[in-house]
């Protein structure tokens, strides 16, 4: 991806960014904030993927590796306001939100039961070079009233942020379950 340098920065430049087609943009964590522009349809690959990226900025010449820290939407048209990157620096954690993926079939839902996901993303920090792109979290093998905790998943190199304790995803009975297991009414 690349962008061009702002002139100014503000209400007006901003505003003038955005009739040409253009999103405002701010580069943090490196030796000095870098306020540029990026076309808008530069964006779409980015931020609409249910991935974490690690992205390569080019600006007035000079790359950057970053990650995409914040985006700010109109609250009417939803078109993108601003967005903001943060310089990734070797060696350096970051701390992201990594998307969640499901996978196997669980014995509990063969069963009738309900799967449900608590959680579509977990904060986790970790060096660049260790990210995941998404956390694979097998429910094969999990019954009914079966859950699987943050303190569950183990990734090399990756320190999760969330509650230990928090539920990611637990199999529920439904009642035609309950109806079938004897001694209950």
């Amino acid at each position: 991806m690349s962008g061009s340098l702002r002139e100014n920065v503000g209400k007006k430049d901003a505003k003038k960014n955005r009739a040409e087609g253009k999103i405002p943009c701010v580069l943090y964590g490196g030796k000095e904030e870098v306020h540029f522009a990026v076309t808008e349809k530069d964006f779409g690959p980015v931020i609409f993927t249910p991935y974490a990226h690690l992205i390569n900025l080019t600006i007035a010449g000079k790359e950057y590796k970053t990650i995409l820290q914040d985006v700010q939407y109109h609250p009417v048209t939803d078109k993108i306001l601003h967005v903001d990157f943060m310089e990734v620096l070797p060696g350096k954690p970051v701390i992201v939100t990594i998307p969640i993926r499901i996978e196997g079939t669980s014995e509990g839902v063969l069963r009738g039961g309900k799967l449900v996901k608590k959680f579509r993303k977990l904060k986790v920090k970790a060096v660049p070079e260790a990210l995941p792109d998404e956390i694979k979290v097998s429910i094969t093998g999990l019954d009914i009233n079966g859950i699987i905790k943050v303190s569950d998943i183990v990734l090399d190199k990756v320190t999760f942020l969330d509650t230990p304790s928090s539920v990611v995803v637990t199999v529920l009975p439904t009642r035609a379950v309950e109806a079938e297991v004897p001694g209950k009414k």
